[in-house]
């Protein structure tokens, strides 16, 4: 029985943290235990009511952005304020359920807030990392702080220089997660510092596995295995799914408002595997140059294609040029899950965050791997040459255009592929039967929790 544990989940507040840290909490509510949430007002307001996991409890506070993140506010300020508003919080929730003599047992917290395993160990309570990009990643940050830092900073300008690290694939500098890189902006420098807390702040309590991971054992097995001082236990994929056993995965929650497309309805309409779905998730944005040059590769390939475009000012320019009639759809929300599971989808234009990353894999849909920070262009190397399910754009050496006859050219090529569309449907077949009943990522949730 496990309805007598409590855990506290305390979450960063982007939609890359929010999501899977939810349906990590649905997955422990379905064992029976107690989950309180605990993220910034501004996440809590967002979130539909019909997608909250019954019997999940939130304890929200105020991080001095009740309304999110401002544009003229500099991200290192917006994650110091977390900070000093989420640490004060998850003491108070973990002080307040000790003298009510029901104790959490443990603190889970996401990435980018380190901080929150200090709070667990003030408090006498263990603590766990829900690390929430690949295992990879979280390997080339230990062996940058352990050993490599010097290799790779000799290095950084010379981007096809290659590394070899344990359990990794061959990697070139420009492999690596861009915090590391020289080409780092001024305004991301601090969170080297963050990341190399999370290495540390693991030392705090060995009484637990301490690393749970968005991720499938099979999809990276050596990545998993290729540092003992790292204990991975991977409980992915932590996704809604629309497709077979849907029940088995969690209900997230959608940032934006939806649009009135019906873009189903239109996906409805076209053959099998024939649409282009383009998306660079919530973060990424480019300048109309950028936009234009896709827009006439879509064009240029003649296939239908679903492009979601948030700023409508963009958008409305875009559709002249890529003859929104003739060949496709371009909206500003959608249901990314929903989307890929659809069989008119014949592949996907992504940015290569890891938890779309872990939505293509799932759905089986090959990929075109426009990567452009942070953990993106391993991903997209791992997309590559490791699960070999789609290819990487090649922009411009001057500038980093990508150039609308390189879309068409990569597009083409995976649309056609035979071997990597049985790619894709291999690891389809993997990811979901991870969390069947004896699969790997449910054997490693139980384990977790025996340990507590």
């Amino acid at each position: 029985m496990t309805s007598h544990r409590k855990i506290l989940i305390v979450a960063y507040s982007g939609k890359g943290h929010i999501n899977p840290a939810l349906r990590f909490a649905n997955c422990l509510l379905q064992t029976g235990v107690q989950v309180t949430f605990c993220t910034s007002l501004s996440v809590i307001q967002l979130i539909d009511n019909e997608t909250i996991p019954p019997g999940l409890t939130f304890a929200p506070f105020s991080d001095g952005h009740d309304r999110g993140k401002q544009p003229n506010t500099p991200l290192q300020q917006f994650v110091s304020d977390f900070e000093t508003n989420g640490a004060r919080s998850a003491a108070e929730v973990i002080s307040s359920a000790a003298h009510t003599g029901q104790p959490f047992d443990c603190l889970v917290y996401t990435t980018v807030i380190p901080w929150a395993a200090r709070v667990a160990h003030a408090h006498g309570i263990k603590s766990a990392l829900l690390w929430c990009q690949s295992a990879s990643i979280l390997d080339s940050y230990y062996y940058y702080f352990n050993e490599y830092q010097s290799l790779i900073s000799c290095n950084n300008n010379h981007p096809t220089f290659l590394i070899d690290l344990p359990g990794l694939p061959e990697l070139s500098i420009a492999d690596f997660p861009s915090f590391l890189l020289a080409s780092c902006p001024k305004e991301h420098e601090f969170l080297v510092q963050v990341m190399h807390d999370h290495i540390k702040v693991l030392k705090l309590d060995t009484s637990i596995p301490r690393i749970l991971v968005n991720t499938v054992d099979e999809l990276e097995f050596d990545s998993i295995r290729a540092v003992k001082e790292l204990e991975f236990l991977p409980i992915g994929p932590l996704i809604r799914s629309d497709g077979r056993n849907s029940s088995e995965y969690s209900p997230g929650m959608d940032f934006f408002e939806k649009t009135e497309d019906d873009y189903i309805q239109w996906l409805n309409t076209q053959p099998k595997s024939s649409v282009v779905y383009v998306s660079f998730g919530t973060i990424a944005s480019f300048r109309m140059e950028q936009l234009e040059e896709m827009a006439i590769g879509l064009r240029e390939i003649r296939r239908p294609f679903l492009w979601v475009i948030r700023d409508s000012n963009q958008a409305e320019r875009v559709r002249k040029i890529a003859g929104l009639g003739k060949h496709g759809m371009i909206v500003g929300w959608c249901s990314q899950v929903e989307v890929l599971s659809h069989e008119a989808i014949g592949c996907v234009v992504m940015h290569c965050g890891w938890n779309s990353t872990v939505e293509v894999l799932v759905a089986g849909v090959r990929t075109v791997a426009f990567a452009q920070w942070s953990d993106q262009p391993m991903n997209a190397k791992m997309i590559e040459d490791v699960w070999k399910i789609g290819v990487r754009v090649r922009t411009r050496e001057e500038d980093g255009m990508l150039e609308g006859k390189e879309i068409k050219r990569c597009v083409e090529m995976v649309m056609e592929d035979e071997q990597m569309k049985m790619n894709a449907e291999k690891w389809r077949e993997v990811t979901r039967e991870a969390l069947d009943n004896g699969g790997s990522s449910t054997i490693n949730l139980q384990t977790f929790l025996h340990y507590l």
